[in-house]
């Protein structure tokens, strides 16, 4: 059986702001059709590493390599072209267009090539049946509850076909209904894509994630399965809290 390479190396990753050594040094190595979480505290660097990886920030030092593909000087829009897909942690949708070209208009930005509207169309559609926002089209985006705007956003970087999605705190302020139907869909999105997960539920977490990398003050404090990860006595003093706390 032939080796799996993996999709995305994440070498000695640097990024300060200021004084602030927020990415210091991270390494990280996640497999093809993988869900791996990336936890930590509040300011931990988690947001920094996922905007490192996307593109929508620039390392001090290190490399990223992407199906073996040195990325690292390649600035996000074209990093789209190559599969990497990112959802914001504050919804980033145009409330006043209406839901249909909310996920149209990402695909018309991405490509370097004019897309058929038949194509455009059956790409959007299909994007919007997999969150279960197929029967909105024609309503404006703002007009949609908190849940579903998350839920449109997903949608907008599921458009793209993504290789890797990147998805930054997306059950912030879902109801426990929408979180259940949110873990349902990144494992039917894992089917055929690479996910990476920021998320402070641990519910979700330890449900959903193959791996889990630790992030403290920028630093990768544990890596492992969810199972590793919550006996791990580090990661229960810095981030988890000890059994006795739960």
């Amino acid at each position: 059986m032939a080796a799996v390479n993996p999709l995305l190396v994440v070498k000695d990753l640097h990024r300060s702001f200021g004084g602030l050594k927020a990415v210091d040094g991270i390494d990280l190595t996640v497999m093809p059709g993988e869900v791996r979480a990336i936890i930590g505290p509040n300011g931990a660097g988690k947001s920094t590493l996922v905007g490192l990886v996307c593109g929508r920030i620039e390392p001090d030092s290190g490399s990223i390599l992407f199906d073996g593909r040195d990325i690292t000087a390649l600035p996000a829009h074209r990093r789209v072209r190559q599969g990497i897909a990112y959802t914001f942690q504050i919804t980033s949708i145009f409330p006043n267009l209406t839901v249909f070209d909310n996920v149209a208009l990402p695909v018309q930005r991405s490509q370097h090539h004019s897309v058929g509207v038949a194509r455009l169309r059956r790409g959007v559609l299909e994007a919007l049946e997999r969150v279960g926002l197929s029967d909105r089209l024609d309503q404006p985006a703002g007009e949609l509850a908190y849940g579903h705007q998350r839920l449109l956003e997903v949608a907008m970087g599921l458009s793209l076909k993504p290789r890797l999605l990147i998805l930054d705190e997306p059950t912030q302020g879902l109801s426990d209904g929408e979180i259940e139907g949110f873990v349902a869909l990144v494992r039917e999105i894992a089917r055929d894509a690479t996910v990476m997960l920021i998320e402070h539920n641990m519910d979700v977490v330890m449900s959903l994630a193959d791996r889990i990398t630790v992030l403290n003050f920028g630093k990768v404090l544990a890596e492992g399965t969810p199972e590793e990860i919550r006996a791990n006595a580090h990661v229960q003093a810095a981030y988890l809290g000890t059994p006795d706390d739960e």
